[in-house]
């Protein structure tokens, strides 16, 4: 929604500050102009981008629309997901926590926390290193840097689609001058003509240029901003985990591990240690 209402505010305050100046809209309506810009675009986005880049891409702008996942709550139940696996492994050893991480879905611990559920690559992840913790063959240094690679490659990944659009951004100014100076020559053919209609051929070749600025730097630029901040958000989340089962794994106790996790979380969605405390609480409870 904060996307819509963005663009909005920019076309508001660009075409309103332009009526308010004593100028028409209707000269603005160059479709023939919108059309070069937007085929030379595409085309060049078809041509710069493979079928994978193309995927990611239409994967990502859904996303545009949807309210953050990864908020107060979620961290919540994922520290608190933590906690109770720590917690059993403490108690049982390690190997008593390989049924929960086999079949996430059927067990009692993780479906205390649906939200965690409902994200696979999140479940996956978590499932994926306990079970090496579980095999107890690999050190906290190498499960480490394996967690580091693996991040890495989600954020790579989540980067494809930011960095197509941002080159798409780059071009747009270049092709709305593509598509003024084919309306500069489309008025020098046309000399011949009254002012008032060269007049009108010369205000179509200048929104060629207003058009391809427009859309670059009001409309998809900032989506590729918000593209990353998004991939940005959904990295932290990894990391999060990550922290807390080292910590583990250094012999660190459950409570402790999980406030090593609740530090790595970005200020506005992370709770605070009385929350985190209380969500403990009700979750022993159910």
């Amino acid at each position: 929604m904060s996307v819509l209402l963005g663009i909005a505010i920019v076309l508001v305050g660009i075409f309103g500050g332009f009526v308010l100046e004593g100028g028409h809209l209707g000269p603005l309506y160059q479709p023939f102009e919108l059309m070069m810009i937007a085929g030379g675009a595409l085309g060049a986005f078809v041509i710069a981008n493979d079928g994978k880049s193309m995927r990611a891409t239409a994967a990502a702008l859904p996303t545009l629309f949807q309210t953050a996942k990864q908020t107060n709550a979620l961290y919540l139940d994922l520290l608190s997901l933590l906690y109770e696996i720590l917690t059993k492994i403490r108690k049982e050893g390690l190997m008593a926590v390989e049924s929960d991480i086999d079949a996430p879905q059927q067990s009692p611990i993780f479906s205390k926390f649906p939200a965690i559920l409902a994200d696979h690559h999140l479940t996956e992840f978590i499932t994926d290193y306990l079970r090496l913790m579980v095999s107890g063959n690999m050190d906290p240094y190498q499960i480490e840097n394996l967690m580091d690679n693996e991040i890495e490659v989600h954020h790579q990944d989540g980067e494809v689609p930011i960095h197509a659009i941002n080159k798409l951004a780059d071009g747009l100014p270049a092709f709305g001058i593509i598509a003024a100076v084919m309306g500069v020559v489309h008025t020098m053919g046309s000399v011949g003509m009254p002012p008032a209609e060269l007049g009108n051929l010369i205000a179509a070749a200048l929104v060629g240029t207003f058009l391809g600025i427009l859309l670059a730097y009001g409309v998809v630029s900032p989506v590729a901003n918000l593209l990353e901040r998004k991939l940005q958000e959904s990295t932290k989340i990894f990391q999060c985990v990550k922290v807390t089962l080292i910590a583990s794994l250094n012999g660190y106790a459950p409570t402790l591990s999980v406030e090593f996790g609740r530090k790595v979380i970005s200020a506005v969605q992370r709770p605070s240690f009385s929350e985190m405390e209380t969500h403990f609480k009700q979750q022993k409870s159910k």
